[in-house]
């Protein structure tokens, strides 16, 4: 593929004074490097999505941005030992959109750096028949990691963005390619 698979990093928390834009500005400029996407961000807070998951106009142009995406990340933090409301009502807004699609994760957080909002998370993106790439980047006690200027000096997870970035482009291409080749089933 020569074409750069669209990549959509979506912000999963919609707290006032969340962390979540320094975490996420960071990836985006980091996902930026690499000329396999083109990245976009589909940050939560500015997409009103209804909690009982009616068709609104917001709802319709959300699942157009996951329809047209061929690999996604999800900027999580973790909240009492889960992720975000926010984010799983994302999930379940959209069905198909999801489907045969490659997704990544970036967590952060306490001392667990977000990790078990990252495994929850696992099972449901498998239940929506995603593909979770086994890479992932965490952040514990994230607000240390992070300067002033949103940048980071942490090499673990700058090498694990660097990984989880190669995997989302190679799953990327391989869902694109089968997906044009024979439509997943039960996608139409």
């Amino acid at each position: 593929m020569d074409t750069p698979l669209r990549l959509e990093v979506i912000v999963a928390s919609i707290r006032p004074e969340r962390f979540a834009p320094v975490v996420a500005d960071w990836f985006v400029r980091t996902a930026a490097d690499r000329p396999e996407f083109d990245t976009g961000v589909m940050d939560l807070l500015d997409i009103p999505l209804p909690p009982d998951l009616s068709e609104t106009p917001e709802t319709a142009v959300f699942r157009q941005r996951l329809a047209a995406a061929d690999a996604f990340v999800a900027v999580t933090s973790e909240y009492n030992h889960g992720y975000p409301a926010s984010l799983k009502t994302a999930l379940d807004s959209a069905k198909h959109e999801w489907r045969a699609k490659p997704i990544g994760f970036v967590s952060y957080g306490g001392l667990s750096g977000g990790l078990r909002a990252v495994e929850q998370l696992r099972q449901v993106v498998a239940e929506i028949h995603m593909v979770s790439v086994r890479e992932s980047v965490s952040f514990h006690r994230a607000r240390k990691r992070f300067d002033a200027a949103g940048n980071t000096t942490d090499g673990a997870a700058v090498d694990a963005a660097d990984r989880m970035l190669t995997q989302l482009a190679w799953w990327g291409r391989a869902l694109a390619t089968a997906r044009n080749a024979d439509p997943y089933p039960g996608s139409a």
